[in-house]
């Protein structure tokens, strides 16, 4: 199945800003890429993906630049890509707000912009390829329903604050359980979605209870390994699930350490935004303003649904 297949377009073809640059009709092409920090295997993964595409499209010149978890060295990065007139830019922003005012800089100097897995705040870019991160939070909720249809006392281990990711798949989590009284959130807090942070975080939340939660819930597979650590040391049965699929989580549900992962496909989502950006400045040929798949969960029962399968040792 190619993903375009498993891809579901959400809003119709639209026309591109005025001051996005004219097509580029010269068969090489230099492309930035930038994402939030190299430090993540998620955020690698997807790098690498982008740089798999641009070479199978063949003439394309990646420069690829790392965050480094941080808005201004990505900021930086995005306005050293506009002196160099890059042809386009492929990004992940950091913070959707924070990012902004270098994400319109490069828009009003003419290099069109795409962004990927997180959006960026009140610019016209010239699309958005991504998951539909609500759907993704409703998703781990439903699993949480089947797992615990008597209701459930719920751990939230929250993304980094400002990204779009963390905000949609806490709404989700939200838009299903808000008003539920049996689904009881006893804690939530950021863990920033890095892995000591979810360690540390669940070892202090889970001292502060009298009772351990029945489901720590994870807005990405680095906490939730995290919070597993925790747990398997301190010898407890709690439901843990990620977010991302990444292929270590993918590991850990396989062998029971954690309950479920979410699967978003950050490999379709790079490989689609890299064609699409090429397809432009090649064709002119103008994607659709936002392409957004469904997450979905990934338990023992469907692991070889899993876009990073192959990858498990």
């Amino acid at each position: 199945m190619t993903y375009f297949a498993r891809m579901r377009f959400v809003a119709p073809f639209a026309v591109v800003a005025a001051l996005v640059a004219a097509p580029v009709k010269a068969q090489d092409l230099t492309i930035m890429t930038s994402v939030p920090s190299l430090g993540f295997p998620f955020f690698v993964h997807m790098e690498n993906e982008l740089k798999k595409s641009a070479e199978q499209l063949g003439g394309i010149t990646i420069n690829t630049s790392d965050g480094q978890n941080s808005a201004p060295k990505q900021t930086a990065d995005i306005e050293a890509a506009i002196v160099n007139a890059v042809d386009g830019i492929v990004m992940s922003p950091l913070d959707s707000v924070a990012m902004a005012p270098a994400v319109r800089q490069a828009v009003e100097q003419g290099i069109p912009v795409i962004t990927i897995d997180r959006s960026v705040a009140d610019v016209d870019v010239l699309a958005h390829f991504g998951a539909d991160n609500v759907k993704g939070g409703e998703a781990q909720a439903a699993l949480i329903q089947k797992l615990f249809p008597d209701g459930a006392r719920m751990v939230n281990l929250q993304g980094q604050p400002g990204a779009s990711p963390a905000i949609d798949r806490n709404k989700g989590l939200h838009n299903i359980f808000d008003g539920m009284e049996a689904y009881v959130f006893v804690a939530e807090q950021t863990a920033n979605f890095a892995r000591e942070e979810g360690a540390s975080v669940t070892e202090a939340v889970l001292a502060g209870l009298d009772t351990p939660p029945d489901v720590i819930v994870a807005a990405n597979d680095d906490m939730a390994l995290g919070a597993m650590q925790v747990v398997q040391e301190q010898g407890l049965d709690i439901a843990i699930i990620g977010f991302d699929a990444l292929p270590e989580a993918l590991a850990a549900v396989r062998d029971g350490g954690l309950t479920a992962t979410i699967e978003q496909m950050p490999g379709g989502q790079s490989a689609q935004a890299m064609e699409a950006m090429v397809a432009y400045l090649r064709e002119g040929t103008e994607p659709a303003k936002l392409t957004l798949l469904e997450p979905f969960a990934v338990t023992k029962d469907n692991l070889d649904k899993a876009e990073r399968l192959g990858e498990l040792n």
